[in-house]
Order: C-alpha cells, then sequence, then structure tokens
C-alpha cells in the first residue's frame, strides 16, 4: 500500500503489553519503505528525463543561434550580391557611355574628313569646269546640261541627325548649309 506523507501521521498502531505491536509496526515499515522506493525511482525516472530535457533545450538553442547566424549571413551576403550588382551595372552604363561618345567623336570625325573630301572634290570639279568653259570660250553656244560654275545646288546635302545628339555637339562651320530633318 502506498502511503502519502499526511496518510503517514495519521497512522495509529494498536498498542500492546509492552507497547505497539510489533506486526503492525513491521508491516508500516514495509509499506513506507515500498512507497519510498516507488518514490525514490520516480524521482530518478524524472531526474533522467529532467536530463534529457535539458539537453534537448540546449541542443534547440544551438540550432537557434546557428539558424539565426546563418540568417543574417545570407542576409548579408545578399545585400553585398545586390551591392556588386548594382556597381557592376554602374560601371558598364559608365563605359556604355564611354563607348557611345568615342563611337560619336570618331563618327564626327569621319563626317568632317567626309565635308573636307566633298569640298575639295567640288573645288576640282569647279576648276575643271572652268577649263572646260574656257576652252569653249570661243564657241558661242554654251551646254545647257552643264551647270554653272557658281551654281551649287546640287550639292547641297541633307543629314539626319541621330535623336540623342543635340545640334550644339556638332561644330558650327560643320553644320552651316545642312538641314538637320
Amino acid at each position: 500500500m502506498r502511503y502519502s506523507p499526511v496518510e503517514l501521521r495519521h497512522v495509529t498502531l494498536k498498542r500492546g503489553l509492552f507497547g505497539y505491536r510489533r506486526g503492525d509496526v513491521d508491516a508500516l515499515i514495509a509499506d513506507t519503505a515500498a512507497s519510498y522506493e516507488e518514490v525514490w525511482a520516480e524521482r530518478g525516472e524524472f531526474a533522467d528525463e529532467l536530463e534529457e530535457l535539458h539537453s534537448t533545450l540546449a541542443e534547440v538553442k544551438q540550432r537557434e543561434t546557428l539558424l539565426a547566424t546563418t540568417l543574417v549571413a545570407a542576409e548579408k551576403a545578399a545585400a553585398e550580391a545586390v551591392e556588386a550588382a548594382k556597381r557592376q551595372a554602374e560601371l558598364i552604363i559608365a563605359e556604355a557611355h564611354q563607348e557611345g561618345r568615342s563611337i560619336m567623336r570618331s563618327a564626327l570625325a569621319e563626317r568632317d574628313r567626309l565635308f573636307g573630301e566633298s569640298r575639295r572634290v567640288e573645288a576640282l570639279l569647279r576648276s575643271a569646269l572652268g577649263i572646260v568653259v574656257e576652252s569653249l570660250e570661243g564657241d558661242v553656244r554654251e551646254p545647257e546640261s552643264w551647270p554653272r560654275p557658281d551654281d551649287t545646288s546640287e550639292f547641297q546635302m541633307v543629314v539626319e541627325a541621330p535623336s540623342d545628339v543635340e545640334s550644339a555637339a556638332i561644330p558650327e562651320d560643320v553644320s552651316r548649309g545642312f538641314s538637320w530633318g
């Protein structure tokens, strides 16, 4: 029989001639010892369970710390990756702008060269036309299909400027005589 502390305090043992009856006292001691052993065994089981729970809790806390550290590291790595991508994009854009300016400068230089060449050819043609006109001065009739030396209408050109180029970027002497459409 299992006794609680309150029950043990209220147990009444019968008295015999020389004190309490020996059988009753022995039975009470045996029951109390058995009850104490059960409680002691439960206490041991609870202590083992508590120790296991403590180790599980420590493991869970360690995992939680590891996960928190991993999350912070992942967030930091993501932020660094985004920042690196932004820097790379800015660098690519800057290089593209520089390349665009370089192409524009070389195109303007080529245009200037071609304009100079066309002026030289025009001058040669005017000179040749002047020579032909001088050689024909003895001839009364001038061919109508030949252009007059001062007529440059055939040499008027229409050049389309790219939409992202402002006319201010083109030197004044180069842009004279051209229509930007």
